[in-house]
Formats: C-alpha cells, structure tokens, sequence
C-alpha cells in the first residue's frame, strides 16, 4: 500500500516566484509521487497568484466552511489547479479577508502584515478541515515554511481525536527564510481551537516572535529536516536537542534528495 503523504506549503513555485522554498514546495511532493507515494498539496493561495494563468478553480464541495478566529467567522474557500507536465495536484486555501487582494508576507511597502499570525491559524485549520472533508488518511504530514508552523500543534491537540490525523506522523521543514517582526500579543488567543489551548504556550514569549514559531512546530512534530543549508542556528539546536529524528540538508536537487526523503519517510513509519 502506498505511503500518504500531505505537504503544506508556504509557497510552490510556478504560483509564486522561485526561490529555495517554493522550489521545494513543487519539487518534493513530485518526487515522492514518481516513486509511487500518494500525494496531496495544500498552500494559501495569496492574492498576488493570478487565477487565470494558473487555470484555479473553486471546489463547491469543500468550500462554504466557516472558521471562528478570535470570535469572527472567516468563510473557508477551496480552489484546485494542477501543475502542467508534472500533473501535480494543489490545493489552495482562500479566505476575503486573509488572502484576496493581499500579497505574502508583506504589502506593497513592504511591511509584514500585522494580521500575520491570524492568516497561518486560518491556513492551519482550512487544510485540516479540508482534509477531513476529503476522507483522506495521511501517514505524513510535511509542514514547509512559517505558514504551516501552527500544524504541528494543532494535529497533536485539537485533532487528536480525528480518525483522519491523530496516527500521522509530523514532519517541520526549517528554512533560511523567516519573519522579522513578532505575531503580536492576540496570537496565543487566536490560536485557542478546541484541546489547543492558550496555556498550552507559556513557554513561548507572549510576543511570539518567529523564534517562538518554530520552536512550538519543533515540540509538537515527530521529526525535523534541515531544508536550507543555513537555517536558524537557534531553531537547529532546539530540535537536536528535542533528540527527534532528523534529516540533514540534502540540496535542492531532487536527484540528491528525493531517495534520501523517501527512506526518511519509511523509517519514521517503520516500513524500512
């Protein structure tokens, strides 16, 4: 039986421009689908991807959901493209007021979204709820880029009860690239979701700043892989002292990864 595996990317390239992350954002889940892993993608879908060239379209079926942050209601949109030549499906998570009309990271002047820490919560919940609706099990679930940070936690608390995610196992990607400015004081409150709860966080500053990101996607993730070759020092340390299974940086050449991934995979399952 083929190994599932979910990624949820921050950015895949050809929807944003190319850089080390959305490279491996398309790259990685092609080649585990070439070595005959089953395979699903999500990533936001931010307001500078432009539908048309990149032939989106909605999905009735999975949209309509709303998700509750901080006592608001964010309706959940789901649309579904397919990369040409490599036929590798994704999904993309929308939302009015988190991803329409607004670009990445930062606005036009170059300023990090305040809203920032909202947008991954939302992001978080739209692809687990998205994958329940799917009735999809996946064995792993790979989380790439600050976006997906908030994950790891959530599939280890709010949704350990879900038949669908509580036996995955959670591997967090750490990259070069990262926030310059904290989530704000609200993000331990947006963030409360069922068993994922606010005191759950004390030990990270009430700030949260992206040092606090990483270290909680570290606690709660089975394993870690080093995808940059100068990620975070502070980050690196932390996970190897967690003592958590982890993959070194294996370059961004699938033909130097790809087999180095896929045995990671399997001894995480116990299938070597």
């Amino acid at each position: 039986m083929a190994i599932k595996v979910l990624y949820i990317n921050q950015e895949i390239t050809p929807y944003v421009p190319e850089n080390e992350m959305s490279l491996m954002g398309k790259l990685l889940p092609q080649s585990m689908q070439e070595r005959g892993f089953e395979i699903r993608t999500f990533m936001p879908k931010w307001g500078t991807i432009n539908e048309r060239r990149g032939m989106l379209h909605e999905v009735q079926r999975l949209s309509g959901m709303n998700l509750i942050i901080d006592d608001t209601d964010h309706p959940l949109i789901i649309k579904v493209a397919s990369i040409p030549v490599s036929r590798l499906q994704v999904y993309f998570i929308d939302n009015e007021d988190y991803f329409m009309k607004r670009r990445m990271t930062e606005n036009e002047s170059g300023e990090e979204y305040p809203d920032n820490g909202e947008r991954a919560i939302f992001f978080a919940r739209g692809v687990l709820e998205t994958v329940k609706k799917l009735r999809w099990v996946p064995d792993i679930i790979h989380c790439q880029g600050w976006m997906a940070a908030v994950v790891p936690l959530y599939v280890k608390t709010a949704y350990q009860d879900e038949p669908s995610l509580c036996n995955a196992k959670v591997v967090t990607s750490l990259f070069t690239k990262q926030l310059k400015n904290d989530l704000g004081e609200n993000f331990k409150r947006c963030v409360e979701f069922r068993d994922a709860k606010a005191d759950l966080l004390t030990r990270y500053s009430n700030e949260f700043n992206f040092l606090d990101l990483g270290k909680m996607a570290i606690d709660y993730s089975d394993a870690i892989v080093e995808a940059s070759a100068d990620v975070n020092s502070e980050l690196l340390s932390y996970s190897h002292e967690k003592g958590l299974p982890h993959l070194g940086y294996m370059g961004n050449e699938p033909s130097g990864f790809a087999d180095s991934y896929a045995d990671f995979y399997r001894q995480l399952l116990g299938n070597e």
